[in-house]
């Protein structure tokens, strides 16, 4: 494990507001890029794609490359639209509401898929870190989010 980066993160979301989020579903065979958070009041890890606010005057496919760019340091070769996914849920005590832009995304480097874990910073300098995991572990109790994501990527 990499020297002072958290396993594992716990969001917050905006309290009363619709996020829209663009995320980028990043495989390497049958392993998805993911991060695990949990929730304070429940306990609960859900596994979450690479992923972020879509700022105002931002398409989704530029709100990708901007965050793939400052959380990792890579940059996207290709970017596809996946699907639209909407998640209404109670995470921490309270509901939250996202929109979810899904993009399949392709890496200009291929030197991720040969690391076990990616350091992921934040601009507001936390760091966590995202891990490769198959496709078939995310059911489990660590399921992928937002919901419908995983059946999306199984469409494919």
């Amino acid at each position: 494990m990499t020297e002072d980066v958290p396993a594992q993160r716990v969001s917050d979301g905006r309290p009363g507001a619709i996020r829209p989020i663009a995320a980028a579903v990043i495989r390497d065979g049958d392993r998805l890029l993911v991060w695990e958070d949990r929730d304070p009041a429940t306990g609960d890890v859900v596994c979450v794609p690479l992923a972020g606010g879509i700022e105002f005057g931002e398409t989704g496919a530029e709100a990708i490359a901007r965050e793939l760019q400052e959380e990792i340091g890579e940059n996207p070769a290709r970017v596809a639209f996946l699907g639209f996914l909407e998640d209404i849920f109670d995470w921490n005590g309270r509901r939250r509401h996202e929109l979810w832009v899904i993009y399949d995304v392709e890496l200009a480097g291929d030197g991720l898929a040969r690391r076990d874990e990616v350091v992921v910073h934040e601009d507001d300098g936390t760091t966590y870190l995202a891990r490769w995991r198959r496709l078939d572990e995310l059911r489990g109790p660590a399921r992928l989010v937002p919901a419908g994501l995983l059946e999306l990527i199984q469409r494919v």
